[in-house]
Formats: structure tokens, C-alpha cells, sequence
């Protein structure tokens, strides 16, 4: 069958670059604002810039992509030979970037599955990347398949595209499912200096946000139902670090897991982190250590430490 099956997604999966070219997934650029200047995520502003913005009291705010921003780059995979998309973009609970996909998703001719992943960060990085595997090797089956021959042409045209358009649905299914999955057993769990850029974006309560500040408290948070809820509260930055380290280790297990380390302008916090957990986690495969962009920055500033542990999980495709 020709064409191959395409990803998209958005530019707060932070996958790395040598991912997104070896896969060739497209990824959708939010916006940040800051003041009364607009950029694209990853295009046009670096985590730096929002860092400095965020410490100078600048007001920095975020918006979702615009349908036809995704409808251009689903046009454009499709006249790059796709015969269908995967979209799989950041929770729902926090953006409306999945809702922004699903009404571009009509607009193009060829069939668009939409993933509301309920992650973010490489947390959805990891659920695009199971994605992109379990699209490839159905890709490459399907190669085979045709290569080795099709037979006779019985019930005539009209019966064969049928029979392409299913297989092609049924292809979308495997690599919705392979998201899924590799979505369930995935975990992040972050450290913030302070709940007040949360607050501000929205994306924590007022009163949980007066609860921290009140106590001092240096607050551990998590995604649950693809929200940002509190997890724990510790008196200090160095206990809740290492708090944050015992929850990873704990998370991963015996498994066979990768790992991602994000931060915001806390490089020095997050290598040494990594590199404990290279030594404390026996099933690492893949270990990360990436600064997150524009998009999260404004919401967790600077001194972000997050840890995502994203169990590997075996596929039929």
C-alpha cells in the first residue's frame, strides 16, 4: 500500500531533535506571549528568555495553535504521501491544543486520529515516540506485504479501496493503542520554587497556591487525570530534591523504563539528579536531561525540577 502513516504533534512534547528528524513527526508550534510581543514555541523564544521575562515581573502568557495551523500541517503531510495522521498532543486539562487539532482534523482528506495524551513534556514526548515505532513497523509490514505481491483484484476497484481504507483505519487504531498504553504506565512528577506562576496561568488553585506560600513549603506536584495536583509538601528545595529522587526510583522500579529530567534555568540541580538516577534505577534504557520551553516555563519558572518515568511497553506494533 503506498503512503506511510504520520505523526504530529506540539511543541511541549520537547522530544529531541535527532528523534523528531529520524521519525520525521511534525510538530505543532504553541504561542507565547510576552508583553505585547507573540512567538512561536522552539522558533522564536528560548527557555532563557522566558526565565529572564518571568524574574523581571514581565507578564508572560500562552495559547493553543490555531485549527489552521494544524490543518496546514496535516495538508501537508498528506501531500507528502501520508495516508493517515496521528496527532497526539498535551493534556487537555491544561490547553486547548487537542481541541484545536480535532476541528483541523475534518479539514483534510485523509483520516486524522486525534490523542488527548493527559501529559505533557516528554511524559507526551514518550507516547509520540511509541507512536512513531508502532507506525513504522506497520508501515514497513506493509511494504512487505505489497512487494511480495497482490494477487487478483476480485470485486474490482471500488472493493480494493474499501479494503485500503480499512487497513489504514486499522493501522491508526494499532498506533493509538501503542500511545495509549505507553500514556497509562507513564508518570511526572516536578518540584517548583514557588505555586505562584501556576496560580497566575491558572493551572493550580488560589487557595493551594496562599497554602504554600503561607507555610513555606517547597511543593511536589503531579499529573493526575491530566491535571497538575499537589503530591507532597516539604520544608526545603534540598528535601523536596531529594524527595523527588526516593518517588522516581520508587516509580521505575524493576522495570525496564526511560527517564527524562526536566528543568527550567536549573541545569546545576538537574545533572547531578540525573546522574543519581543513572546509578539507583537498574531497568534505564534511555535517560534525558532537557530544559522544558517557552510554554511550561511560563507556567512553572524558573527553578523547575521534574522528573517523567515512562515504563517501555511491548508491542505488537
Amino acid at each position: 500500500m503506498p503512503g506511510h502513516l504520520a505523526l504530529v504533534t506540539d511543541s511541549t512534547a520537547y522530544l529531541p531533535q535527532q528523534a523528531v528528524d529520524r521519525h520525521r513527526i511534525r510538530v505543532v508550534p504553541l504561542s507565547v506571549a510576552v508583553g505585547d510581543e507573540v512567538f512561536a514555541e522552539g522558533v522564536e523564544i528560548s527557555p532563557k528568555d522566558v526565565a529572564e521575562a518571568l524574574r523581571s515581573k514581565q507578564r508572560v502568557t500562552t495559547s493553543r495553535p490555531s485549527p489552521e495551523t494544524f490543518a496546514a500541517a496535516y495538508r501537508a503531510a498528506a501531500e507528502a504521501g501520508a495516508r493517515g495522521i496521528v496527532s497526539i498532543h498535551l493534556s487537555a486539562e491544561l490547553s486547548g491544543t487537542a481541541e484545536a487539532a480535532q476541528l483541523a482534523a475534518a479539514e483534510v482528506s485523509i483520516p486524522v486520529r486525534v490523542v488527548d495524551s493527559r501529559l505533557v513534556g516528554m511524559a507526551l514526548g514518550s507516547c509520540v515516540l511509541a507512536a512513531a515505532e508502532s507506525a513504522q513497523a506497520l508501515d514497513a509490514a506493509r511494504a512487505g506485504s505489497a512487494s511480495g505481491g497482490a494477487g487478483g483484484t476480485v470485486g474490482g476497484r471500488g472493493a480494493a479501496a474499501d479494503t485500503d481504507a480499512g487497513a489504514v483505519e486499522a493501522d491508526l487504531d494499532r498506533v493509538v493503542a501503542a500511545a495509549e498504553d505507553r500514556a497509562a504506565g507513564t508518570a511526572s512528577f516536578f518540584y517548583v520554587d514557588t505555586l505562584e506562576h501556576l496560580r497566575r496561568g491558572g493551572r493550580i488553585g488560589t487557595a493551594q497556591a496562599l497554602v504554600g506560600s503561607a507555610l513555606a513549603v517547597k511543593p511536589l506536584l503531579h499529573l493526575a487525570g491530566g491535571r497538575i495536583e499537589p503530591l507532597e509538601k516539604v520544608r526545603t528545595a534540598s528535601r523536596a530534591i531529594a524527595r523527588l529522587e526516593e518517588i522516581a526510583v520508587e516509580r521505575a522500579g524493576q522495570q525496564s523504563v526511560d527517564i527524562t529530567v526536566h528543568h527550567l534555568a536549573a541545569e546545576n540541580r538537574a545533572e547531578p539528579l540525573a546522574e543519581r538516577l543513572r546509578e539507583r534505577v537498574p531497568g534505564l534504557k534511555e535517560l534525558y536531561v532537557s530544559e522544558v520551553g517557552a510554554v511550561i516555563g511560563a507556567h512553572v519558572g524558573p527553578g523547575l525540577l521534574a522528573v517523567v518515568v515512562s515504563p517501555i511497553v511491548a508491542s505488537s506494533y
